[in-house]
């Protein structure tokens, strides 16, 4: 079996990238799954439902979110509805949505979690006991488990990896936005990636306007960020190869798509 994931779409450049190059991913590396993290594609901050179908439509079978999931209001009018739309498994208990969601794959299943760090961004419920509860749940059912872990401490998505090596499939971190260069195999058979960086504009700073981020470094004023849609952009994700029956990664692979790296290469 093959996952391909997508990191952090943003905004209506990140889109296009998914809508021109999701299927000649597919075609070219013939992902089992593919799994998009889309909690900065409308408009930069959240998603709303238009697009989670878009995404659907497009070619993912699951789409992960993050600390953006609730900045689109819309989203508690369809959130319960959305059967593939996964919100941080460790929210408190009593907000809408799911943290797991399975893929049925022919004779398999894939379990596919989504949690949100504490370190650097709001105080919800700890994550690794969140990871525990669920990989217990998940593999009653399955051996192949991907975590989506959208966190902004690097020392916090590495402990993760390790925390979860020989329990998860693997576990990719999202949402610094720029994609890390230390893809493995952790020793018990998890792929491990720190980020697998955006997808959206190449000219921004992480994904916004240069001039508005600039402004805000050099003043400390209070600035409204607006996506970058000027300039290049660019496609980033992570392919992973695993064993059907142990559920243990075999091959990890990074993805990027922008005008230093073409997909034809």
């Amino acid at each position: 079996m093959r996952i391909l994931f997508i990191g952090d779409v943003v905004g209506s450049p990140g889109r296009d990238m998914v809508k021109e190059y999701l299927s000649k991913l597919k075609d070219k590396f013939r992902p089992t799954i593919t799994i998009v993290n889309g909690e900065n594609s409308a408009s930069g901050k959240g998603i709303n439902e238009k697009i989670y179908r878009q995404f659907l439509e497009w070619g993912a079978q699951a789409v992960t979110l993050g600390n953006h999931a609730w900045d689109k209001k819309e989203i508690f009018d369809f959130i319960d509805k959305a059967k593939y739309l996964i919100r941080p498994a460790n929210f408190p208990e009593e907000v809408p949505g799911n943290g797991i969601v399975y893929l049925k794959v022919n004779q398999d299943e894939v379990a596919v979690i989504n949690l949100q760090g504490r370190t650097f961004l709001p105080a919800i419920d700890c994550p690794f006991k969140k990871a525990d509860e669920l990989i217990e749940e998940a593999r009653q059912r399955t051996p192949i488990i991907f975590v989506d872990f959208h966190a902004e401490a690097t020392s916090e998505k590495q402990a993760m990896g390790w925390y979860l090596d020989g329990k998860a499939t693997a576990v990719i971190g999202t949402h610094t936005h720029v994609q890390t260069a230390d893809e493995r195999i952790l020793p018990k058979g998890t792929a491990y990636l720190t980020d697998a960086g955006m997808t959206g504009p190449y000219d921004g700073i992480l994904g916004m306007e240069r001039s508005s981020v600039l402004k805000r470094f050099l003043t400390t004023l209070p600035v409204r960020f607006e996506v970058s849609e000027t300039g290049s952009a660019q496609l980033s994700g992570v392919l992973i190869d695993l064993d059907n029956k142990t559920g243990k990664a075999t091959k990890i692979q990074r993805i990027q798509i922008n005008e230093n790296h073409s997909f034809y290469e």
